[in-house]
């Protein structure tokens, strides 16, 4: 199963330390731990939600420069927005990904930013995008990013199955993020994970002390 990861190794405050986004049977699930590093290195901050709403059932994970990432938030909301209120329905999940990919795409000689984008919409239901940093576009049904990506790439391939329930996804998710939390030095605090489906958008905080716990034990 193919999966990509962005990295996160840039100047200045990055992002993107353990991020994650897949779909269950009839919605998506996006995730990501707390911190924000410096050169992959350092820990600038403990307490950063990268799960961040673009529109009302479409949501994002930031990756990258944090300074880019936000400025490039910013823009597509407004974008966003404004095509909500021309064509009167909300946008497509692909629209929001494309918004993003652009951005990133005509300004990739300035910015360092990358997304996962998911979300619900009538047309194709759940749906995952990736956003590289460089402004190319994918559809994937599981992907992970970050440097906290690397340490749990055998447990994605492994755990990861099509047409999960909702509870499933939400462990799996919750475990993956653990996983890389545990090994990687920059990837740690609270797992922020956002359930995303027909009938609305579920957001869960699941403190450190609260993972789960498998080689630490």
């Amino acid at each position: 199963m193919e999966k990509r990861c962005m990295d996160s190794q840039v100047k200045g405050v990055s992002t993107g330390t353990t991020i994650l986004a897949a779909i269950f049977d009839g919605g998506v699930v996006i995730g990501s731990d707390s911190r924000a590093s410096i050169g992959g290195e350092y820990v600038s901050s403990k307490t950063i939600n990268k799960v961040i709403q673009v529109h009302d059932q479409i949501f994002c994970c930031m990756a990258g420069s944090l300074a880019d990432a936000q400025a490039v938030i910013k823009a597509a909301k407004f974008h966003l927005s404004f095509h909500s209120v021309q064509m009167e329905t909300p946008p497509l999940v692909i629209a929001a990904a494309s918004v993003l990919k652009e951005l990133c795409y005509k300004n990739k000689d300035e910015l360092q930013a990358g997304f996962l984008t998911a979300g619900w919409d009538k047309k194709k239901g759940p749906q995952v995008y990736v956003v590289s940093l460089g402004g190319m576009l994918v559809s994937q049904p599981v992907t992970i990013g970050g440097s906290g990506s690397t340490y749990i790439y055998g447990y994605v391939d492994a755990k990861y199955k099509p047409n999960m329930s909702r509870e499933e996804c939400l462990q799996f998710a919750t475990n993956a993020l653990a996983l890389a939390m545990g090994r990687d030095n920059v990837s740690g605090g609270v797992a922020h994970l956002v359930v995303i489906t027909e009938t609305g958008v579920e957001h869960v905080v699941v403190p450190g002390n609260k993972l789960p716990r498998f080689h630490d034990e």
